[in-house]
């Protein structure tokens, strides 16, 4: 089981950015993805989840109205639309299955709010 995300950077407060996860190993549709992010001295904390099929979504209170979460099970991808970004969203964000322990974690993608 492997996941790779893509897709951070440095961007300024108010910008966009669109992570990207890639997927294998598993049979991508049968589960629900999540992505998950962890700044520095904090402990990792779940952002946003979406089901395999019905494509149904959930999202921190922190992010809701500003992140949005996709998926497209014939690329075993799963993407976070980040519009309206703030200092308080910098850290490295994950995707991962969000009720299946698979063991170890991908590298993430460091996304950075500053001006």
């Amino acid at each position: 089981v492997q996941f790779v995300e893509s897709g951070g950077g440095l961007v300024q407060p108010g910008g966009s950015l669109r992570l990207s996860c890639a997927a294998s190993g598993f049979v991508f549709r049968n589960y629900h993805m999540s992505w998950y992010r962890q700044a520095p001295g904090k402990e990792r904390e779940l952002v946003a989840t979406i089901s395999g099929t019905s494509g149904s979504t959930n999202y921190a209170d922190s992010v809701k109205g500003r992140f949005t979460i996709s998926r497209d099970n014939a690329k075993n991808s799963v993407y976070l639309q980040m519009n309206s970004l703030k200092p308080e969203d910098t850290a490295v964000y994950y995707c991962y299955t969000r009720y299946t322990n698979f063991g170890s974690w991908g590298q993430g993608t460091q996304v950075t709010v500053s001006s």
